[in-house]
C-alpha cells in the first residue's frame, strides 16, 4: 500500500511554492517551474522524499526510540499536538525554547516541577495553601504546560526530530544537529534544504498540506507500533507452544484405560472420606420428625 498518493498531494496544495522572488537557490532541484510568479514543487520528488521519511521514522521507532513533532508557527499547531498524541509521542508547538535538546539536563528539572504541582492539585496539598499561593502555582502550570506539556513524559532525547518550517525553526534545526539526531523536515521554495537529513519539498503553510505530512509521519509510529506488537505475540504463540510440549507425561489425559492401575489410595484420603461420613448430615431424618 502507498504511503501517499499523487492525488492527496495535489489535493492538500503540497505543490504550490512561495513567490518566486522569495525562493531559496539552493531548492532548484526541487522546483518543478513556475505559475503566475509562484514556484511549483515538483511532486515526484516529494513522494520520494516522503517515502524516504516514512522508512526512517518507522525504523528508529522499531528501536525503540521517540519521534518529537516541532511546529509552532499557527497553521501547525493544531495539527502536530492532534497527530503526535494520536501516535504516542512527544511535541512542540507553542515555542521553541533555547536548550530544549541540548540543555534537556535543564529541561528535565521544569518537567519534573510540571508533574509536581499537577500531582499538588489532585493529592489535596492545595487545600492547605492560601488563595495566593495557589493562584501563583497555577499560573506556574499554565506556563509550564504551554512551553512543555507536549514533552511531558519525554525522559531523554528524541531519536528522530520531525519539523514544519526549517525557516522559522532554525533553532531546532541547529539543536538537533549538534546532538546528532536525525532531521525529518518539510521544506517550502523558502527553506534551506542543506543540513536536512530527510527533506521532504512541499507547502509548509497549507493547513491541509501540514495535517497530511503530520498524518504520514504518524501513519510511520503507528505502524512500527503494530511490528512490535505483532512480534510479541508470535514470542508468546512460541512460548506456548514450547509449554505445551514440555508436558508432563503423568499429567496426560488417559485414553486406552485397558492397562490402567489405580493409585493407591493415601491414608490421609481416607482418613479425610471417615471425617466427611461423620459430619454428613441426612435430611430426610430433619424433616421426618
Amino acid at each position: 500500500m502507498a504511503v501517499v498518493t499523487m492525488k492527496s498531494l495535489l489535493e492538500s496544495g503540497v505543490h504550490f511554492g512561495h513567490q518566486v522572488k522569495r525562493w531559496d537557490p539552493r531548492m532548484k532541484k526541487y522546483i518543478f517551474a513556475s505559475r503566475n510568479g509562484i514556484h511549483i514543487i515538483d511532486l515526484q520528488k516529494t513522494v520520494s522524499a516522503i517515502k524516504d521519511s516514512y522508512d526512517i521514522i518507522r525504523k528508529v521507532v522499531a528501536s525503540g526510540k521517540t519521534v518529537l513533532f516541532v511546529g509552532t508557527k499557527k497553521q501547525a499547531q493544531q495539527s502536530i499536538a492532534k497527530e503526535a498524541q494520536r501516535c504516542g509521542q512527544f511535541y512542540v508547538n507553542s515555542r521553541w525554547l533555547g536548550g530544549t535538546l541540548t540543555n534537556f539536563s535543564t529541561i528535565k528539572k521544569s518537567l519534573l516541577r510540571l508533574k509536581k504541582i499537577e500531582k499538588m492539585e489532585v493529592d489535596g496539598t492545595f487545600e492547605q495553601l492560601t488563595k495566593k499561593e495557589v493562584a501563583n502555582l497555577l499560573k506556574e502550570k499554565e506556563k509550564l504546560t504551554k512551553n512543555y506539556g507536549g514533552m511531558k513524559e519525554m525522559k531523554e532525547l528524541p531519536g528522530v526530530i520531525f519539523i514544519i518550517d526549517t525557516h522559522k525553526e532554525q533553532i531546532a534545526v541547529a539543536e538537533a544537529r549538534r546532538m546528532g539526531i536525525p532531521i525529518v523536515a518539510v521544506v517550502d521554495t523558502n527553506c534551506n534544504p542543506e543540513g536536512i537529513d530527510y527533506p521532504i519539498p512541499g507547502n509548509d503553510d497549507a493547513i491541509r498540506a501540514i495535517s497530511l505530512f503530520t498524518s504520514v509521519m504518524a501513519n510511520a509510529v503507528l505502524e512500527a507500533n503494530n511490528d512490535q506488537g505483532l512480534k510479541v505475540i508470535e514470542n508468546l504463540e512460541d512460548d506456548e507452544i514450547r509449554t505445551d510440549a514440555s508436558t508432563k507425561k503423568e499429567d496426560e489425559e488417559i485414553v486406552d484405560y485397558s492397562n490402567y492401575e489405580a493409585t493407591e489410595t493415601k491414608e490421609e484420603d481416607v482418613e479425610a472420606d471417615r471425617k466427611d461420613e461423620q459430619d454428613f448430615v441426612d435430611e430426610d431424618k430433619i424433616y421426618n420428625k
